[in-house]
């Protein structure tokens, strides 16, 4: 994957993606959405946790 940041988000919804944050969480589920902010939309199985972009260290299909 190669391109600009919300490209590669675009690309990789509805994939399985691994999300680490600046405190050292680490969030691991489908992408459902995301904004123009990377603020992102995980799916956990039966959970869905929203995470704000300010946070994301980096994001990893």
């Amino acid at each position: 994957m190669t391109g600009r940041p919300l490209d590669v988000l675009e690309e990789s919804l509805g994939d399985v993606v691994t999300v680490q944050l600046k405190g050292g969480e680490v969030y691991e589920g489908e992408l459902s959405g995301y904004d123009q902010h990377m603020n992102l939309v995980i799916d956990e199985g039966e959970d869905t946790t929203i995470i704000r972009g300010d946070n994301v260290v980096s994001i990893s299909p």
